[in-house]
């Protein structure tokens, strides 16, 4: 048994009416790599049935404290049966692309049953016509709480369903598992003695404020920091619908450093939140509706210390970062959000980037759930716009995976919508064919967004924007430096020529 952490109840608290709160992930597989060149589905479950001991992810449930006195706690499921949490469906012809995605919506828009452990899979077949995908291609969509795991565990879970080979491993027998159920009594003794130690985490996290308090004052004196106080409002901000859609776009890792390695410094997280914000300019542009001022994006960071590796939950802290959608010419946006970046590590490494979690781990589950009510229950506030949306990189694996022996092909990953923020990106790295690729898949509240694919379009057109950007201000600088050169090289010669002259008139005046 083991007691969910207040941030990871944070997520708990914010399921609301239309908000549901897991992650999850579409792959797509080649099942011609596999042995027999098909995979079953009883094949699938067989596969994953192995698996189920990897991660307590699988077979744990939540064990709710009598009025929610205390955060839930994780324990074992008497009753769990696989065949309850993997389902087998498929597209119906022509099975495109928008198909996919419009069936991925709608799944990711249903909340996991709170009885049972809490993710599910679906099998999706009938994908005969998603370009580029090998014939008899299937995909896995996977959907897990957030409550249970954050970005880095999710990479953890993805590697103990997958091989590295078509033949998969042999991960040993589960061991035998323990049923600990304590009965509501215990929940209740529990709960009082956590009361107890409560005031004990408000002081401690006072000590803490105070330090970083007076390091965010010096930050600002010296202007470490970039001023994000005044928050603009977008079609994305304002009361969730319970309706959503997804969609994704791929990039070259290759033609995406080369974009990075126009500036000194500057990091691929950097060039994937320029090619965002050029989308969202584009995109708000078109529906005439762009800000004069910069939108923000908040950008999750692993806080996990290293005693903290195994551990499961969250451990997440959150930078805000201005976007510079304010600028249009691309390259300078590139240089803005380079330095708007380096601006929120120093301002969230002067906060602490633990704070967050030591906020929710500090207040009672209770406060936590009537302030996320509050928030979802509001309508749009400029007040109340932390960020327009939430921009974060999910690293895959750096090798080719395959899933009961049939080769992962593409990948893409859906995130949870908050109160006010109705837009949400996952950027995901993943090795195929021995290539590179990074993919910005987005959920979003589909009536705040209801032209999915044409948001897609602005992220592509973002993207080449700024290909062309960076190489027109590679060509110029190479111009001005070869024009340097060529004017250092003539003054030179100047010179030179200018010595003998100089020696014949120095001669004759001496004469």
């Amino acid at each position: 048994m083991q007691q969910l952490s207040g941030q990871d109840a944070m997520f708990l608290s914010a399921e609301l009416d239309g908000l549901p709160q897991h992650v999850g992930g579409v792959s797509i597989y080649d099942q011609s790599s596999a042995p027999n060149g098909v995979v079953r589905f009883k094949e699938i479950l067989a596969h994953l049935q192995s698996r189920v001991h990897l991660s307590p992810i699988f077979t744990h449930k939540l064990l709710e404290v009598p009025l929610g006195l205390d955060t839930p706690y994780w324990v074992e499921d008497p009753d769990f049966d696989i065949e309850y949490h993997v389902r087998h469906i498929a597209l119906p012809k022509p099975g495109n692309w928008r198909q996919l995605c419009i069936l991925v919506s709608r799944l990711h828009s249903r909340p996991l049953s709170r009885d049972k452990p809490l993710w599910e899979m679906y099998v999706i077949e009938g994908l005969d016509n998603v370009e580029g995908l090998p014939k008899g291609s299937f995909a896995l969509l996977q959907k897990v709480h957030h409550a249970a795991m954050d970005g880095p565990k999710g990479v953890e879970f993805m590697t103990a369903i997958h091989d590295i080979t078509n033949i998969p491993d042999d991960r040993g027998s589960a061991p035998p598992r323990e049923f600990d159920e304590p009965s509501k009594a215990n929940l209740l003794g529990k709960a009082y003695i956590n009361a107890l130690k409560r005031p004990g985490r408000f002081y401690d996290f006072v000590k803490e404020a105070a330090p970083a308090y007076m390091r965010i004052r010096e930050g600002k004196k010296r202007q470490d920091f970039a001023a994000l106080d005044d928050k603009q409002t977008t079609r994305f901000q304002g009361k969730i619908s319970p309706h959503r859609v997804v969609d994704a776009c791929k990039f070259d890792f290759e033609a995406v450093r080369a974009i990075k390695n126009t500036l000194p410094g500057t990091t691929i997280n950097d060039v994937m939140l320029t090619i965002v914000a050029g989308g969202l300019r584009k995109y708000l542009e078109s529906k005439d509706e762009l800000p004069d001022k910069t939108l923000v994006s908040g950008c999750p960071i692993d806080v996990r210390t290293e005693s903290e590796k195994d551990e499961g939950g969250n451990h997440v802290g959150l930078m805000n970062v201005a976007l510079r959608t304010d600028i249009e010419d691309p390259y300078e946006r590139l240089k803005a959000v380079h330095k708007e970046a380096k601006s929120a590590k120093a301002y969230a490494q002067a906060l602490g980037p633990r704070i967050m979690m030591d906020i929710t781990d500090m207040l009672p589950s209770g406060v936590l759930s009537v302030a996320m009510k509050a928030a979802a229950a509001t309508g749009l506030s400029e007040r109340q716009v932390v960020h327009n949306t939430i921009v974060t990189n999910v690293p895959g694996a750096p090798m080719q995976l395959y899933f009961a022996g049939a080769a992962l092909v593409d990948s893409l990953s859906f995130g949870p919508l908050m109160p006010n923020m109705g837009l949400f990106h996952i950027v995901l790295s993943m090795v195929q064919n021995k290539k590179g690729t990074l993919t910005v898949s987005f959920t979003a509240c589909r009536e705040m967004l209801p032209d999915p694919a044409f948001y897609t379009e602005c992220l592509k057109a973002s993207f080449d924007d700024l290909q062309v950007a960076t190489d027109k201000a590679v060509k110029e600088e190479k111009e001005k430096a070869k024009a340097g050169n060529t004017e250092a090289k003539t003054k030179a010669q100047e010179k030179t020529a200018a010595k003998p002259k100089a020696k014949a008139k120095a001669k004759a005046k001496s004469a």
